[in-house]
C-alpha cells in the first residue's frame, strides 16, 4: 500500500485496469448473467472509485434481474447493492474520504464487479478489525432491522419480539439486534439447523413452523399476552398468524414477502387489538429511487450505520456469513439463496 501511495497522487492509488463484471442483459432468471470484460466506468464530479472486496448476495437481486422490482435498472446493468471494499480514486471535488480507505455501501445497483464508482454520501468508512465479509450485511441487512425496530416499533429492553424466517438474512440480523437491545426473541424458522443457529445469536423461544403450532407457542410463552412486536419478511400465512398472536397495541413489521405471497389485513383485527401494522422500506431513507431522496433522511441512516459499524466492531453484534463464493460462480449464490438454503447471508468475493 505504502509503495502505492509514493508512486501515485493522494487521490488516486491504482492504475486504470479492467473491469470484472456480472451483467444482466435481458430480464429473467439468473441463468441468463453473464460475466465480462468492461472497461471501467469514468470518475464522475464528486464521486469515488472503490475497489470492491466483498458483495452481498440476496433474494431481492433475484427480482430485481427478474425485473419485477420497484427499482429495477435499465437494461443493461450490474446488479448488487451491498459492498465492502477500499477508496482507490477520489474525484478533485469529492470530500469525506481518503484514498485507501476501508469502507462499506448500500447502492441501487453496480456491486457485482470488480470496481464501482459511487457518491461518498453512500459510503460508511469502517475500522480495520472489521472483517470485510461480515461487514457487508451492515448496511442493508442490519441497517433495515435496526432502522425498523428502533424508529418504527420503538423495540424496548424487555419486551417480546417475534421474528418469522429468523435464519435468513435479514431474520438473523433481526434475532441478533433485538438481543442486542434487550428484547425476549421468539425465532420461527423451518429446520433444525436454523433454530440452532438462532439460539447461538440468543433467541429466548424456538418454533419450527413446519410441525408446531406458532400462534399457541407465541400465546404459551408470553402467558397469552402475545408478542409485543412482529419482525416479517415472509408474509403470506406467517403475517395472518402473527395477527392472531400479537400483544394489544403491538407493532407488525412488514418487511418483504419472501413466501410469494402478499397478505392483506382485516381491519377489525387491528381495530380491536389496537394494533399497527408499518411498512418498512429501507430504501427511502438510503434516498434510492427519489432522486437521491432528502439530506435529512439520508443523514439519520448514515447515523444509525454508524452505530451498526461500531457495535460491530465492539463484537456487540456480528453478521453470520453463512458461505463466501467466488465471483464466476454468481448463480450457484444466487441459487443457494432461491433454494432456502442459506442460514445468515452469503458473499461473493470480488478478487479475482
Amino acid at each position: 500500500m505504502e509503495g502505492f501511495r509514493r508512486r501515485f497522487p493522494r487521490r488516486c492509488l491504482s492504475v486504470r485496469a479492467l473491469l470484472y463484471a456480472t451483467l444482466c442483459r435481458k430480464y429473467g432468471g439468473i441463468e441468463g448473467l453473464t460475466h465480462e470484460v468492461l472497461e471501467p466506468p469514468p470518475l464522475r464530479p464528486g464521486t469515488v472509485r472503490v475497489a470492491v472486496e466483498a458483495a452481498g448476495v440476496s433474494f431481492a437481486n433475484t427480482v430485481v434481474i427478474a425485473g419485477k422490482h420497484q427499482n429495477t435498472p435499465t437494461l443493461p446493468f450490474v446488479p448488487g447493492t451491498e459492498l465492502s471494499g477500499t477508496v482507490i480514486e477520489i474525484a478533485d471535488d469529492a470530500k469525506g474520504l481518503r484514498v485507501g480507505e476501508r469502507v462499506i455501501a448500500s447502492v441501487p445497483s453496480g456491486a457485482f464487479a470488480t470496481e464501482i464508482v459511487a457518491d461518498p454520501f453512500d459510503l460508511y468508512p469502517i475500522p480495520a478489525n472489521l472483517d470485510a465479509f461480515e461487514a457487508v450485511a451492515l448496511p442493508t441487512l442490519y441497517g433495515t432491522t435496526l432502522a425498523a425496530l428502533r424508529w418504527r416499533a420503538r423495540l424496548a429492553p424487555g419486551q417480546v419480539l417475534l421474528v418469522h424466517g429468523a435464519a435468513g438474512g435479514v431474520g438473523l440480523a433481526a434475532v441478533d439486534l433485538g438481543r442486542a437491545l434487550g428484547a425476549r426473541v421468539i425465532a420461527v424458522a423451518g429446520s433444525d439447523a436454523k433454530l440452532s443457529a438462532c439460539a447461538q445469536y440468543g433467541a429466548w423461544q424456538l418454533i419450527d413452523h413446519r410441525t408446531e403450532d406458532v400462534r399457541a407457542r407465541v400465546l404459551e410463552a408470553t402467558g397469552g399476552r402475545g408478542a409485543d412486536v412482529v419482525y416479517d419478511p415472509v408474509g403470506g400465512k406467517a403475517f395472518e398468524t402473527s395477527l392472531r398472536c400479537t400483544a394489544p397495541e403491538g407493532t407488525i413489521l412488514v418487511i418483504g414477502f419472501a413466501s410469494g405471497e402478499i397478505p392483506t389485513a382485516p381491519l377489525n383485527h387491528l381495530l380491536v387489538k389496537n394494533l399497527t401494522v408499518s411498512g418498512f422500506y429501507w430504501g427511502f431513507h438510503l434516498g434510492i429511487g427519489r432522486d437521491n431522496g432528502d439530506v435529512a433522511v439520508r443523514a439519520a441512516a448514515r447515523s444509525l450505520i454508524g452505530d451498526l459499524v461500531q457495535w460491530a466492531a465492539q463484537g456487540r453484534i456480528k453478521p453470520k456469513i453463512w458461505q463466501v463464493f467466488p465471483h464466476r460462480e454468481i448463480r450457484a449464490a444466487l441459487r443457494a439463496v432461491l433454494e432456502r438454503e442459506v442460514i445468515g447471508k452469503v458473499a461473493l468475493s470480488m478478487q479475482r
